[in-house]
């Protein structure tokens, strides 16, 4: 095996691969297929594709280390445990949102990754959200967000964005906050709270991806692969808080029009790199 210090240093970057572009709209799996190319971990391709998607747990923790306030259901003022009625409503919206792409995701996993995990996909859709995130904001220039708030997110509006996360689950490359954000503009949430609905919907998503494929792998692991798993981890927690926090504030003063422009530049270096090579 490789030298394990110089495998360590590999996960390391990939975790920060991973925890910097699953928050922001640009897609991770475009990043990873790049870097895939330059970085090659010494171990089995099984255990690289339960990599690849584990790792998000560390930017899961992230999501729910920066927003446990908002997202913890239970208060305890004056020491006495209450239920908060306007947590567990948001919850139940979450879960709306995410029940179209988890039954897709379930029923067809396997199937959407053999007919579209490849570059050709990745690069087209790069290219498409990033051409849809630029027409989406021109028309959303001069108009006022009817939702400020996640608590004004209705139900349907919840099932409706949770649609556009479906684009994400189905073809790689779309960049599954880029789409739940693209929908959430496109109905009225301000972009503030449209990137912040995105990270919450996250949460119950890339838990069930990353519990179905350590299901799918099994638990013999290695010392080695659990350490690296681990590091990857770590790397993209850190890094996701970053993320997190830099998306928001830059959110609030911009619009979401430089990350489609960075997606077709991506897409085409994507085609022009596999198409030379």
């Amino acid at each position: 095996m490789e030298n394990f210090f110089i495998q360590i240093i590999k996960v390391l970057f990939l975790g920060i691969v991973e925890g910097l572009t699953e928050w922001l709209p640009v897609s991770s799996t475009g990043h990873l297929i790049l870097v895939d190319e330059f970085i090659r971990l010494d171990v089995s391709l099984q255990y690289l594709e339960m990599f690849r998607v584990v790792i998000q747990f560390g930017a899961i923790l992230a999501v729910l280390f920066s927003y446990f306030s908002a997202l913890n259901p239970i208060s305890f003022e004056n020491r006495k445990p209450r239920l908060k009625r306007e947590t567990i409503d948001m919850w139940l919206k979450i879960i709306i949102a995410c029940m179209p792409a988890a039954i897709v995701g379930l029923l067809f996993d396997d199937l959407f990754n053999e007919w579209f995990y490849n570059y050709k996909t990745v690069a087209i859709m790069l290219i498409l959200i990033g051409i849809v995130f630029i027409i989406v904001e021109n028309k959303c220039k001069n108009k006022t967000a009817s939702i400020a708030s996640i608590s004004q997110i209705t139900y349907k509006t919840a099932f409706l964005i949770g649609i556009f996360q479906l684009v994400a689950a189905i073809f790689p490359g779309t960049s599954r906050s880029g789409a739940t954000i693209i929908g959430a503009l496109m109905l009225g949430v301000s972009r503030t709270v449209a990137a912040q609905f995105s990270f919450f919907l996250a949460v119950p998503i890339m838990l069930g991806a990353s519990g179905l494929k350590l299901f799918k792998f099994g638990l013999n692991f290695s010392a080695a692969e659990i350490i690296f798993l681990l590091s990857g981890m770590l790397s993209a927690f850190l890094v996701s808080i970053i993320a997190l926090n830099f998306l928001l504030s830059y959110v609030a003063k911009h619009d979401f029009k430089i990350f489609g422009w960075y997606r077709i530049i991506l897409g085409i270096i994507v085609l022009l790199y596999f198409a030379i090579r």
